[in-house]
């Protein structure tokens, strides 16, 4: 069956990581609206997750939550053997877990650089690996996908600009460009395709504590790098 403009992910299951709030939740309902079974992962808040569940099923859609850690190993190889015992098989991953711990770089301690790169650079690699191996076992599904399995890693503009009071989460995003450009190269051949999406500054929870005054907000909306920017910052 063919899918139509509202029914385009038709048969095919999505992982979003941190799938529970800001631009993970907006990525796994809309998915879910366009016909994908979305699992939404999350770290810590189970309640989120269940109320993002919840929308999607209540609008008709599929989906399921599931707790990991993405900076862990073992709970990501659990995660991938959750998603084949219950659906199967995957075909598409959004890596989009990701953190702020900031500090100044003189005062800023290996724990706060280490964690922030641990999920944010180091979870998408463990998830992007075990969803390529998970393409590569399954093979081809031509009636699904001409790919073979697509990975949409969430970075940043901090990819590229550079933001002084947050080196750790400027270092990840940076790591991350990289990461998506070499694993698209390495895995093209078998067609599986990889892409990343750099968002400017949205209102989110993770930069709640860098824009709740009307200062801080208009010093972020000053890292937009294209065009005129909005009054305020897009909800997400």
């Amino acid at each position: 069956m063919a899918a139509t403009s509202a029914n385009r992910l038709q048969n095919q299951i999505a992982l979003i990581t941190g799938g529970s709030s800001g631009i993970g939740a907006g990525v796994a309902k809309a998915m879910a609206a366009e016909g994908a079974s979305v699992i939404v992962n999350y770290a810590h808040s189970a309640d989120e997750a269940a109320a993002v569940v919840k929308e999607i099923t209540d609008a008709g859609g599929q989906a399921v939550p599931f707790q990991a850690d993405v900076s862990k190993e073992d709970d990501v190889l659990a995660m991938f053997d959750f998603i084949r015992e219950k659906f199967g098989t995957l075909q598409i991953l959004v890596n989009n877990s990701g953190i702020q711990v900031d500090a100044k770089f003189v005062d800023m301690t290996l724990a706060q650089w280490q964690k922030v790169i641990d999920v944010n650079l180091t979870g998408q690699f463990l998830c992007a690996r075990e969803a390529a191996r998970e393409f590569l076992r399954r093979g081809p599904q031509q009636d699904i996908s001409a790919a073979l399995g697509k990975i949409i890693c969430m970075s940043s503009v901090h990819e590229v600009i550079p933001w002084a009071g947050h080196v750790n989460y400027a270092t990840s995003k940076g790591g991350i460009m990289l990461l998506m450009k070499s694993m698209a190269q390495e895995l093209a051949p078998h067609k599986i395709r990889i892409n990343s999406i750099a968002p400017g500054a949205i209102a989110t929870p993770i930069n709640l504590t860098a824009r709740d005054t009307p200062e801080e907000e208009k010093d972020l909306l000053t890292l937009i790098p294209y065009g005129e920017v909005e009054e305020s910052l897009p909800q997400c």
